[in-house]
């Protein structure tokens, strides 16, 4: 069960994270920010997003502990670099 567990408890950070992710892009669309961005930067931003999740998928995915801290690093470093994009 430990490992069945884990992967529910990931799983279920992947929901939360989700669902604050969606409302933090609706907040900004109502603010007009997103519309008035430069679109590489956007693109950039939703790449990055993307490398996330699958990132997040092959964490929970893996049972080698050192695999494991590197996903983790670069979760840690992808989201670092979408916190540096300016929108």
């Amino acid at each position: 069960m430990g490992d069945a567990g884990e992967g529910l408890i990931d799983a279920d950070a992947r929901i939360q994270e989700r669902m604050e992710e969606l409302e933090r892009e609706r907040t900004r669309s109502r603010s007009g920010k997103i519309s008035n961005a430069d679109p590489e930067e956007i693109r950039a931003l939703e790449s990055l997003r993307l490398a996330k999740l699958e990132l997040e998928s092959q964490l929970a995915a893996t049972s080698h502990e050192r695999r494991r801290t590197q996903i983790g690093q670069a979760i840690e470093e992808v989201t670092r670099r979408m916190k540096a994009v300016k929108l």
